[in-house]
């Protein structure tokens, strides 16, 4: 039995609105222009209904820190590594501007396992987004904790290699290099004050990483963008991610697809060919 069982079903409800000016932010983040038919792009609901604990409540991480009180909505698992893993997310109504939308989030799962870096705990949280019309976005999202790196373990992920991407066997391919402006913008986009995507020492000396790290959720967000601008806006019905190594600030990216029969195929790999993340979207 988990020692965190009391927190399996706890349900938590935030309100938010669809700024127009937040859709414009997110349009300018990521260099696209407005959706024709003026709704606002899928991907912009990971911006609303954010936690906005008073930045005196912040851990050592830069995340809000958790204890054991009925108020604290995830667990407070005290492994000092986080990472959001994954998402399933499925879009049933565009959003807009001017909508005023509720989210509710239940614990559906916590998961205590053992790999070769030491312990880890699954958080999954269940996310339901509505607004006026009714359901728009539901979510599944693990988020993982994770012990401290052991002394002497190599940074992560490894130096790059010799080898170099392949974009061949894709139908769509768009290379970038994340920068730390656009780090920033996402974080500010998002109220993401986890350290490891601005605090270079601390990313580096205290979590173990080789540089500044790119958010998982941008990097889904990117080859969210990137299925968009193949399919169009608002064309996707489900869209899921899971990451599988660190993204580096300054390094290049290589976001790929392939379609067939409605379904695409997606992924992020670094300059040598490590892949970054697996995602895959129906449309």
């Amino acid at each position: 039995m988990s020692e965190w069982n009391d927190w399996i079903g706890r349900t938590e409800t935030r309100m938010d609105r669809v700024d127009p000016g937040m859709v414009t932010r997110w349009l300018a983040t990521l260099d696209r222009a407005a959706p024709a038919d003026e709704s606002a792009p899928q991907g912009l609901h990971w911006c609303l209904c954010l936690p906005d604990a008073p930045t005196a409540a912040l851990g050592p991480d830069g995340h809000p820190r958790r204890d054991d009180s009925p108020d604290s909505f995830l667990p407070p698992v005290p492994l000092p590594r986080r990472m959001w893993a994954s998402s399933k997310v499925e879009f049933h109504a565009s959003l807009h501007p001017g909508d005023s939308v509720t989210r509710t989030s239940r614990i559906a799962s916590i998961t205590d396992k053992r790999g070769g870096s030491g312990r880890l705990v699954f958080v999954e949280v269940e996310h339901e987004t509505h607004s006026a019309s009714g359901l728009a976005v539901r979510e599944v999202q693990s988020i993982v904790y994770r012990d401290a790196a052991a002394p002497g373990t190599p940074p992560a992920p490894p130096p790059p290699g010799d080898g170099q991407f392949d974009p061949a066997p894709w139908d769509a391919h768009r290379a970038l290099t994340p920068t730390e402006p656009l780090l920033f913008r996402f974080s500010a986009l998002t109220f993401n004050s986890h350290r490891i995507h601005y605090d270079l020492p601390y990313a580096t000396a205290e979590e173990g990483y080789r540089g500044l790290v790119v958010h998982g959720p941008l990097t889904a967000t990117l080859l969210l963008d990137l299925v968009q601008r193949e399919f169009g806006d608002n064309a996707i019905k489900s869209f899921s991610f899971r990451g599988l190594s660190p993204a580096i600030c300054g390094e290049m990216l290589h976001l790929v697809l392939r379609s067939k029969d409605g379904a695409a195929e997606l992924g992020a790999f670094a300059a040598d060919g490590r892949q970054v993340m697996s995602a895959s979207a129906a449309v």
